[in-house]
């Protein structure tokens, strides 16, 4: 980096290191957008602040967009710069935002990945007695039968689930409950589980799944967990929680075609975060049609 930052953008990495006391990291992001403007600003040979306007704040951008930086990053970038004009406004150095207003590109949508109806039988066919591993299975068709967040999963206490009605009640963001149903081979996994479990759990301890110490199961356990199982089951890629989350989803869309209801199991606020499954959909209807229909094979160099 630039060893003789502009004297303006040191005073506002200062404001930002003392008085809302940013972590090192967020300055070190700051720092580096802000220095970024600062090398565009004497390439347009504008020897002042001042002389920036909003064209240039968009050429600015432009640039940056040229040079690989995705929509994410251009967003960062542009909301480091409000920010830094908004302190010069109110040190009264400058009179005008030229970044107020201007918006990034859209960051492109990137389609979930998940595991098609073979690869989940695959990974579920285990054949294990250890407690662990019973604990384990039982969480991946659970994971798989009722869609659950992570947070969701390990946040489940004995008495969440009701074996008997095959459903249970999730706390999900901003502490909202659903009621969820549990699939007959996620209840069979459950009841294995459950029989084991004492094995483990603490006596005083409420958690549905719970360590090999006897307490609540952590996030960054399920998550390695998973990864182990993943390798062991011969999966072609990366295991992860939510991977299972969206393969619940994309499945069930793809046999029901009934997008509220998906919304609802998921429980998502906003249906245009359940849509992206319709894409997951589409593009699996498109790799069949062009493998099947006889007028659908594409000529090669196309």
């Amino acid at each position: 980096m630039n060893g003789n930052l502009d004297p303006w953008i040191e005073d506002f990495l200062h404001y930002l290191r003392a008085e809302r006391q940013l972590s090192p990291h967020t300055l070190s992001n700051y720092r580096r957008d802000l220095e970024a403007l600062d090398q565009f600003r004497t390439r347009q040979r504008l020897d002042h602040w001042q002389q920036l306007d909003s064209h240039h704040i968009r050429r600015f951008v432009a640039a940056c967009h040229q040079q690989g930086l995705g929509g994410k990053s251009l967003q960062r970038r542009l909301s480091a710069v409000r920010s830094y004009f908004r302190f010069l406004n109110r040190e009264q150095r400058l009179t005008t935002n030229p970044a107020a207003g201007i918006r990034a590109p859209k960051s492109e949508r990137r389609l979930p990945h998940t595991l098609d109806v073979d690869q989940m039988h695959q990974l579920l066919a285990i054949d294990d007695n250890d407690p662990l591993a019973v604990r384990d299975h039982s969480i991946m068709e659970l994971f798989y039968s009722s869609g659950l967040r992570l947070s969701e999963l390990v946040g489940l206490d004995l008495d969440a689930i009701d074996l008997k009605a095959g459903q249970l009640v999730a706390t999900g963001k901003g502490n909202k409950s659903r009621q969820l149903p549990i699939g007959r081979l996620a209840l069979s996994a459950l009841e294995r589980w459950l029989k084991v479990r004492p094995q483990l759990a603490s006596a005083d301890c409420p958690a549905l799944f719970v360590s090999s110490r006897g307490q609540r199961i952590s996030q960054r356990q399920v998550q390695t967990r998973l990864k182990q199982w993943g390798i062991k089951q011969q999966l072609p890629d990366n295991l992860h929680p939510h991977k299972l989350r969206h393969s619940f989803a994309s499945h069930l869309l793809e046999s029901s075609g009934d997008l509220r209801a998906v919304q609802e199991l998921l429980g998502h606020s906003d249906i245009s975060t359940t849509q992206i499954y319709t894409h997951l959909d589409f593009q699996h209807l498109a790799d069949t049609y062009d493998k099947a229909h006889p007028r659908a094979q594409r000529r090669k160099g196309r």
